[in-house]
């Protein structure tokens, strides 16, 4: 017998914190299919589903390769802009209120009120803070980059506190000792060591709002949402189809660069 078998023979076998964890999981999992409800699937909705998959197999080409402001591309451009945008707010703002929030730069109190505002903020819905924008401000682009801008404080100012946190105590107690201010800490102490994180963290948080700028068309705070329930809504399965299969290009493109720079942000 190997050292390790006997390793792992003489480690204790809770069998009855095994057994239990089973039994939840198992419960759980029932539980949840008893949620399912098969029988408002009838010979309509298969229709409808064929129709939906025939759709996207024969995409309106007009629409997805146009260039007028009703084409996909078009529309496509808008949402990159409104969650680059967007992004770009939520990035700004949430660098002021990651400092205020870290422990180790400001008194606890006031990192504590901070973190309470920050969770308040994560809190909300995206879709929610779409609504009230348009009540504040019109439906349109602006409305949906006010939307990505305020969704994106609330986790890039938790990862941005993560990295603040995580930092050597050393130079900030050397900066200290020598009379700097905080904001001469702030400055010149910390933002060098994290601006390739904070880099890295924001194209992460502009990866994720191309998806949230999709779906806050839906209640008219711009982009491609809108023109694709209004699609659904017509049963035009073909425009549903080019309106998807620009989306998935957009994304899946997105998505390959923002891996590139992410990976060139954090090994340098």
């Amino acid at each position: 017998m190997t050292t390790i078998q006997k390793q792992l023979q003489a480690q204790p076998r809770n069998m009855r914190y095994v057994l239990t964890l089973t039994v939840i999981i198992i419960a759980l999992f029932a539980w949840s299919l008893a949620a399912v409800n098969l029988k408002d699937i009838n010979q309509s909705g298969l229709k409808i589903a064929q129709n939906i998959i025939t759709g996207i197999l024969n995409p309106d080409l007009n629409l997805l390769l146009s260039v007028s402001k009703q084409s996909v591309l078009y529309l496509l451009l808008e949402t990159v802009a409104i969650a680059f945008l967007g992004t770009i707010v939520g990035a700004i703002l949430s660098v002021p209120l990651a400092f205020l929030a870290a422990s180790n730069i400001v008194p606890k109190p006031v990192a504590w009120l901070t973190r309470l505002l920050l969770i308040f903020i994560r809190t909300i819905p995206a879709l929610v803070y779409g609504l009230m924008f348009i009540r504040v401000s019109g439906p349109g682009p602006f409305s949906g980059v006010m939307t990505i801008g305020i969704t994106s404080v609330g986790m890039l100012s938790k990862l941005y506190v993560d990295a603040i946190e995580e930092l050597d105590t050393k130079v900030l107690e050397s900066m200290t000792s020598i009379g700097c201010t905080t904001f001469e800490k702030i400055r010149y102490g910390i933002l060098p060591q994290l601006m390739s994180l904070f880099l890295s963290v924001t194209v992460y948080r502009f990866d994720m709002n191309m998806r949230e700028a999709s779906i806050l068309g839906l209640v008219g705070a711009g982009g491609i949402g809108a023109p694709l329930i209004f699609a659904m809504n017509g049963y035009k399965w073909n425009q549903v189809g080019a309106i998807l299969i620009g989306l998935v290009i957009l994304i899946l493109i997105i998505e390959w660069i923002s891996n590139k720079l992410r990976t060139k942000l954090v090994k340098g």
